[in-house]
């Protein structure tokens, strides 16, 4: 195609969006609140997969040495212990815990009664367990509880299933929707753009009598759609950026030091304006398309 013949195209493109203005007005209308509910839609299912990964990952198994009456033979049972576990292909990170330490952890978290017991410790040395993979965590557990020199194994049983069947119908029903959502904006901006279309099948009937070509009709048609979705897309992209950050600056301090935090606005805005811009374009170049090429049977 030539330089001069792209280039009307393009004028003619721009022309058009004025020529039509309500309806060019209300294929935005369409575009800008369809992909404002795929941006913020996204935006929050994002946060929730991370925050269902922070809880996965944070899954681990609490070991309880057995105390042995010989302090050379406990100190030979644990570091057994420790190379066993270690060398079982699904273990990521063993990190070990004295019975003092233990004990400081209870009396910081409930408070200064506790240090009674500093003189007679009733607990036991500790090894936590983190698995390669999260949902293998409970196999892993019972590996371990099959060694010698353990105690006790625990991993919240029954619950950290109950947690991994949660957050799987989470990110099921969050993808389905997600897909529902697109799939929507797909068949409002492409019905939304056909109208524009059929208000001028005149125009391209005249067209195509006179001898243009279905690409020479089709191509203005289709860089209308992609101004559509591209200009839909700014008021999104903006309203987007302005909330996330807004609430980022709000909650985020708030969740320091918590077991989850919120994605950084920079990668996630990225990420998801980026998004926006892809399926307005997309969805205006395609529902251009497939709504002219109808009308090209003359």
């Amino acid at each position: 195609m030539k330089a001069r013949t792209l280039a009307r195209h393009f004028r003619e493109s721009f022309k058009s969006l004025g020529r039509n203005s309500w309806m060019t007005l209300a294929s935005i209308s369409a575009v800008t609140v369809t992909l404002l509910l795929v941006g913020v839609f996204s935006v929050i299912m994002m946060n929730l997969n991370k925050v269902a990964s922070d809880l996965e990952n944070d899954v681990e198994i609490r070991v309880m040495i057995e105390i042995l009456p010989d302090e050379a033979e406990a100190k030979l049972a644990e570091d057994q212990l420790i190379d066993e576990i270690h060398n079982l292909p699904d273990v990521e990170e063993v990190t070990y815990s004295s019975r003092e330490e233990e004990l400081s952890k209870l009396i910081k978290d409930f408070g200064d009664e506790l240090s009674l017991y500093e003189q007679n410790n009733p607990l036991y040395n500790v090894l936590y367990v983190k698995a390669v993979d999260p949902l293998k965590t409970a196999e892993v557990a019972k590996q371990i509880d099959s060694f010698d020199h353990t105690h006790e194994v625990k991993y919240g049983e029954g619950k950290i299933e109950k947690l991994f069947n949660v957050l799987e119908i989470a990110r099921n029903v969050g993808l389905v929707l997600i897909l529902g959502l697109l799939f929507t904006a797909m068949f409002l901006i492409s019905n939304t753009i056909r109208i524009t279309i059929i208000a001028r099948k005149d125009e391209i009937e005249i067209m195509k009598l006179v001898g243009a070509t279905n690409s020479f009709v089709r191509i203005p048609f289709v860089l209308e759609g992609m101004w559509l979705g591209l200009i839909g897309s700014i008021i999104p992209i903006v309203a987007v950026t302005i909330a996330y950050y807004n609430i980022y600056e709000m909650l985020a301090p708030r969740l320091k030091g918590e077991l989850f935090q919120l994605l950084g606005v920079a990668p996630l805005m990225y990420q998801v304006n980026g998004l926006i811009i892809f399926i307005g374009m997309f969805i205006g170049v395609w529902g251009s398309f497939m709504s002219v090429r109808k009308f090209l049977k003359v």
